[in-house]
């Protein structure tokens, strides 16, 4: 006997509960009916080979996914144009914090941010 619902992609949503992007996103997922896994960035943050996926869906490397307005990133006092993509997933695997807020993937498709009409692609993806 097999299992037809196992075909759709598994989303992964990591979140920081108190983002007014990850609020929005999350409120569509569930209006939408969308099975995801929520990570709380902070508590559960991705490890360095989640970020390696991660980071080979982006469009523009992991610049897209670098919170660098961020207070903690000003504080950080790091130039990350000097760090190996190794060393810089570690750095983003130990400071969550660090990135943009919320991720959403299916292991095909990124959406960094609230984004509706890239969460209907996905949603249609899957």
């Amino acid at each position: 006997m097999m299992d037809h619902q196992s075909s759709a992609k598994k989303i992964t949503f990591f979140t920081y509960p108190s983002s007014t992007s990850a609020i929005k996103t999350k409120a569509w997922l569930t209006e939408h009916g969308v099975n995801y896994e929520e990570r709380h960035l902070l508590k559960n943050p991705p490890t360095v080979d989640e970020l390696m996926e991660i980071a080979k869906l982006t469009t523009q490397g992991t610049d897209e996914l670098l919170a660098t307005r961020s207070q903690q990133f000003k504080q950080l006092g790091v130039d990350i144009n000097e760090l190996t993509v190794s060393e810089l997933l570690s750095l983003l695997s130990e400071n969550p914090h660090l990135l943009k807020k919320p991720i959403i993937t299916d292991g095909e498709n990124l959406i960094v941010g609230y984004n509706a009409t890239a969460l209907e692609h996905i949603l249609k993806a899957n």
